[in-house]
């Protein structure tokens, strides 16, 4: 069994006073797909419209409203994709990458929710105060009751309401919903 002690995390002065350290795990994945594909109903409504998301806005957000100090993005690695990491590193992101494989018609796939979860609960967990997991996954559960747990779990950023898993029903009060920010965040040319 491993136990894990909590040591207080170095906290950050700014105007004399101290700020918590703030870490973004972003499953950028969940992101992408959350915020730009159309969802559609079982009669084939539009319940929800995509947008382009805009990753230097995006975490010039996690800054200015949760603080982040530093974020995280999970993506499966594609060699051709290096001028867009490229700047994702300009804009601010530490990325982390996954190993891809091809799916049944071609399309790189990198499911990237062990890593996320080995990074936030043990790599970087003694190096911030309060985590901030931007995904509307499930698969996550076990991640935010150990973080509430520890009095570490600042909000789950949700890019959609429509597509979001039923298994994050019991954290409604750390809940933030990236669809009502889409004017802040759109991409814009």
């Amino acid at each position: 069994m491993v136990i894990y002690r909590q040591r207080k995390s170095r906290k950050i002065m700014r105007n004399g006073k101290k700020y918590p350290v703030v870490y973004a795990f972003i499953d950028s994945q969940n992101l992408n797909l959350g915020t730009g594909k159309d969802l559609y109903n079982k009669d084939k409504k539009k319940i929800y419209t995509g947008w382009k998301l805009d990753f230097v806005r995006f975490r010039r957000y996690l800054k200015d409203k949760f603080r982040v100090r530093k974020a995280f993005l999970f993506i499966g690695f594609v060699e051709e994709n290096q001028d867009m990491y490229s700047g994702l590193k300009k804009a601010g992101y530490n990325l982390i990458f996954k190993p891809t494989t091809k799916d049944e018609v071609g399309k790189p796939k990198g499911n990237i929710d062990a890593e996320l979860v080995l990074h936030a609960a043990a790599i970087q967990y003694m190096k911030y105060n309060q985590a901030v997991v931007v995904s509307g996954d499930g698969d996550f559960r076990c991640l935010y009751e150990f973080l509430i747990e520890r009095k570490k779990l600042r909000r789950i950023i949700i890019p959609n309401m429509v597509a979001q898993s039923s298994l994050l029903n019991d954290f409604q009060k750390y809940k933030t919903f990236l669809e009502h920010e889409k004017e802040k965040l759109r991409y814009k040319k």
